[in-house]
This record gives C-alpha cells, structure tokens and sequence, in this order.
C-alpha cells in the first residue's frame, strides 16, 4: 500500500511513518547485537572482540550498498511525488539492474580482501581467524543484503513503512533461531552467526518481492521498463554512488579507529563493542526521523511543495532533539545493565570501560539528531555533494582522534571520536540545508 506524503499535517504524517521505521531499524539491529549477545556468552570474550573486529570492515562495503540503495529509491520517490508512474516503474528496474551489477563486483573484491585489510588493521592475533571466518560469510552473503536493502527502500519511498517492519520482525526471529543453532547444535562457531544473519537477510528480501508482486500494482513492469536507458542510469548513479561513497568515507573513519583501538588489545575490543551495540540501537530513533526525512522531502520535492519541506524538518528537528537528550540520559543511566547482557557480570575491566564509551557519545545525542535531519533531508533533494563532503569532515575527525587522542588518554580518546565527527559534519550540513531551502524557496515563486 503505497502513502503520499505530499498531503495532510506534517508531523503526524513524519510520526506515522518514523514508528514503523524505527521498529524496522531497531529490529535490523538486533541481527548483529543478537550474534554480538550470543557469541559473547557462548563462546568467548575472545570471540565476542573478533565479531566486533568485524564492524567497521563490513560498513565499508555493506554501507556502500545501503547508501547505493537509499539513493536509488530517492529517484523512485520524486518521482512517485510527481505522480509519474511510469518513471517510478522506470526507476525501479534500472536500480534493480544497477544493484545486480554492482553487488556482483562487491562481493568479488570484499571477499579477496577480507585477510589483508585485517592484518592491516592490526587485529589482535587471539581474534583474527574468528574474524575472517565471520567476514568471509558476510561477503559473501552480500546479495542478500542488497536484496532486502533495496526493496525495502523502494517500499518506504512509496510511503510505505509498515510492511518492511512485518517482514525485519520475522527474519529477526529467525536469525536469533538460528544462531542457537548453528553456534550450540553445530558448533559452527562465529561463522554459524554470520550464516544466520545471511539466511534471515535473503528471507526478508523474499518477503519483500512477493509483497511487491501480490500488493503494489503500480509496479506492474512493462517489457520497456527494463530498457536500459543512458538518462535513467545517469541520474541515479548521480544520486546513489555519492551516498555510497559518503557511507563508505565514514566506514573509513571507523575502519581507522579500529585500528587505534586494536593496539589496546582484546578487552578494549570487546568493550568498544559491547558499548557501540547499545549505542547503535539507541540512536535508532534520531536516523528513523532522519531516513523518514528523505522520503518526505523526496516526495514533496517531486510535487514542488519547498516550503512544507521547510515545515517538516522544523517540526521534525524539535522532535528529534527531544527524543535524543531523553535517551541519552536513559543510556547513561542504565549502561552497566545494558552492558552485562554481552559478557555477563564478571568482566569488571569490559564494563567499565564500555561505560567511558556510553557517557561520551550518550551526552552528544543531539549533535547527531540534527546531523540526521541535515543530511537525509538534503539527500531527499538529491543533493548529495555535501552530505559528501561531510562524510569527509567525519573521516577526518575520526583520523585525529585514533592517531592524537587514542595515542594520548587511550579508550577515552576512542570513545570521543564519534562525538567529534559528529560536530565536524554538522557545520557543513547545516550550511547547506539552510541555503539550499532558501535557494529553491526563491526559484519557486
């Protein structure tokens, strides 16, 4: 069932389709916190820091394809808010055919590299097989990823956020399901998890196809549909690689942090992890308004309404930044608790230094809400150049702080590195939302 946000109040419609997407979201987290809480507690501590090794090393690639996504369906979004149906069928089948291509190379050079970029990293010697036999899966899965990435996204740029919800509650379930087995039944070890959260993956972009098959004939494709076509191909790399690289940029960053917090050994590893897992769950809301942003101001972008995009993202900033100063102080609060879930009660040494981590980023939640709005709001208008170069400015700020901070105070110079990022992309993006707005305000009348 597809939803026109170019119609009716702003904020209920921004808050009706941010809830569905922030259940997805925190429900999509929780195929990596489950072989996180999982492995930890069934295997190793040791284990528990390989699958964590592993984070920045999958972003790099698995971000590059959901950035890649996420801008294809923001062609398909403008153009379903300009009512063109047939450019939306159009859109469609070119991103389909773009992301086959696309994944097929991925895989080929993720899977080559997976050794070599992590004894570049300096992976602790204790963890690097458990980390290559989990990446090695990973990668090689990649398909399936971008199978459920890209429907999804194409589902919520038609306004739909409900369904990919249904479809992430039941690949989750069966991902957890999964990990029991392969890990305690088979004793696949970290490679078992990583199996899991491919089946679970490949299921919910199943899931997805036959929705779209059975419930939305406005993709009913027509045999021109699939004619690759010079402009279309065009204008959908124009959008789609600059946020793939941008969500590479930052996975760089985070790569290059990696490695400053590999040199503190495994317990500062598995620390790290445990505290970003919770951290990645608990600004699920403020990248929810974020990604609810693009698609409200793709569409209404499409229809021409400039100054109702102005309005959403006043509206949606307030909410933003509401959400995000109650959950940080939630997080900070509750952090041991939180923490214990992943290695238990009788790692002293992993949970407090996971809580440094929490209090520094937790407190600068509101940096990020507004970071959020910013970039998915100007990569809903297709201007994707400077949420670029933002992604630059965090790969910078990541980079001092592992080679100064990290080098100097140790873990609480990694755990400042986010907040850090997050206030150096933030100076650009907000520069240019405000003269973009502007910008298309004046040409409007």
């Amino acid at each position: 069932m597809t939803k026109d946000l170019t119609k009716g109040n702003p904020t209920k419609l921004i808050l009706l389709f941010t809830l569905p997407l922030l259940l997805g979201n925190v429900f999509q987290q929780f195929y990596s916190m489950a072989d996180t809480v999982i492995v930890g507690r069934t295997i190793s501590v040791n284990a528990l820091a390989a699958v964590g090794a592993t984070g920045s090393i999958m972003f790099l690639i698995l971000g590059f394809a959901q950035g890649l996504t996420s801008g294809f369906a923001i062609i398909t979004a403008q153009r379903f808010g300009a009512e063109d149906f047939e450019g939306v069928r159009r859109s469609v089948a070119t991103s389909v055919i773009l992301s086959a291509a696309i994944t097929v190379v991925l895989t080929i050079i993720s899977m080559l590299l997976t050794m070599p970029v992590l004894k570049i990293m300096n992976t602790p010697p204790e963890i690097i097989e458990d980390a290559y036999r989990y990446l090695i899966v990973i990668y090689g899965g990649i398909g399936a990823s971008v199978l459920f990435n890209l429907l999804s996204n194409i589902i919520r740029a038609l306004g739909d956020s409900k369904t990919p919800l249904v479809f992430l509650i039941i690949a989750c379930i069966l991902n957890i399901a999964l990990d029991f087995i392969f890990i305690l039944n088979f004793s696949m070890g970290v490679a078992g998890a990583a199996w899991a959260t491919i089946i679970a993956q490949l299921l919910s972009g199943l899931l997805c196809i036959l929705y779209i098959i059975k419930k939305l004939p406005i993709l009913r494709f027509h045999k021109n549909d699939w004619k690759p076509e010079r402009h279309w191909i065009g204008r959908h790399l124009k959008v789609g690689l600059p946020m793939a690289f941008q969500m590479s940029i930052i996975a760089i960053g985070a790569m290059i942090l990696q490695t400053a917090l590999n040199t503190l050994g495994a317990t500062a590893v598995a620390a790290f992890t445990a505290a970003q897992k919770i951290d990645m769950v608990a600004t699920q809301p403020l990248m929810s308004f974020g990604i609810t942003m693009s698609t409200f101001a793709a569409q209404n972008y499409g229809a021409g309404n400039i100054c109702r995009i102005r309005r959403g993202v006043r509206q949606c900033t307030l909410i933003s930044v509401i959400v995000s100063l109650l959950g940080g102080v939630g997080i900070i609060l509750a952090g041991t608790t939180f923490v214990k879930l992943f290695v238990g009660g009788d790692q002293p040494e992993v949970i407090n230094l996971a809580k440094i981590y929490l209090i520094f980023n937790c407190s600068m939640y509101f940096v990020l809400s507004l970071l959020f709005i910013y970039r998915y709001t100007l990569q809903g208008l297709g201007k994707s150049l400077i949420p670029t170069v933002a992604g630059i400015m965090e790969l910078i700020m990541r980079t001092l702080a592992a080679v100064f901070l990290a080098q100097s105070i140790g873990f609480a110079g990694v755990s400042m590195a986010n907040p850090i990022a997050w206030m150096g992309a933030l100076i650009p993006l907000a520069a240019a939302y405000f003269y973009t707005i502007k910008k298309l305000e004046r040409s409007s009348f």
